[in-house]
């Protein structure tokens, strides 16, 4: 059965499919080993813990978390770009591992059908009211207690992190870099019911990993 893509106003990167486990690493200076590590590390997995990607685009980091869990447990990545999610299928679907076309603003999942929701470098590709709507979501999602670590392109902490982003931003065209970049996300985290945001750690300048909680009650 061949994939759709399904209709979002936030961008896409279906043209990148093809090329986009190449570039990533490059994009990551050579880290993303490291990255994805101190992502896991932050989410504190439990063996039987259920976890939901969201943009995981071809799904190495829902993978990683995947292999760090037990029968018991499952990972799930969502992304609206068919072409990466049947990257993702083909390359990385495992027994506790799968992967659905969905966009993150609108899941089909359950309320409470999760223990962590987590996200790398997806928010900057989507406008504010989806920012919203998503963590909305991602709130909803998750069982009380639950935990959400995000980590993404926020107010850039040295000058080569600052030109980066700036540069990011014009080049690509892409207003929601811009929001990213003037620190809208810790105030949209909170606004869907999150505990307030802590920056545990900062990669190149310009991106941040953010933990926080959907309160217990």
């Amino acid at each position: 059965m061949t994939l759709k893509s399904v209709p979002t106003r936030g961008r896409t990167l279906d043209h990148a499919a093809g090329v986009y486990d190449f570039f990533e690493p490059i994009l990551l200076l050579g880290k993303q080993a490291e990255y994805d590590k101190r992502i896991i590390s932050v989410l504190e997995l439990d063996g039987s813990n259920r976890v939901l990607d969201l943009g995981c685009g071809t799904g190495v980091l829902t993978r990683s978390i995947a292999d760090r869990l037990n029968e018991g447990g499952n990972a799930v990545g969502i992304d609206a770009a068919a072409k990466m999610i049947g990257v993702a299928r083909r390359k990385r679907a495992a027994e506790n591992c799968r992967f659905e076309v969905m966009a993150a603003e609108s899941l089909v999942f359950e309320d409470a059908s999760f223990d962590a929701v987590v996200s790398s470098l997806f928010f900057h590709h989507v406008p504010l009211d989806l920012k919203e709507k998503s963590l909305a979501e991602a709130f909803r999602v998750l069982r009380p207690g639950g935990r959400l670590v995000i980590a993404d392109m926020h107010v850039p902490t040295t000058w080569m992190g600052a030109l980066v982003s700036h540069v990011s931003r014009w080049f690509f065209m892409q207003p929601q870099i811009g929001e990213n970049i003037r620190g809208v996300l810790p105030g949209v985290i909170e606004k869907a019911g999150f505990t307030p945001p802590e920056i545990v750690a900062t990669y190149f300048g310009y991106i941040s990993l953010f933990d926080t909680w959907r309160p217990e009650a």
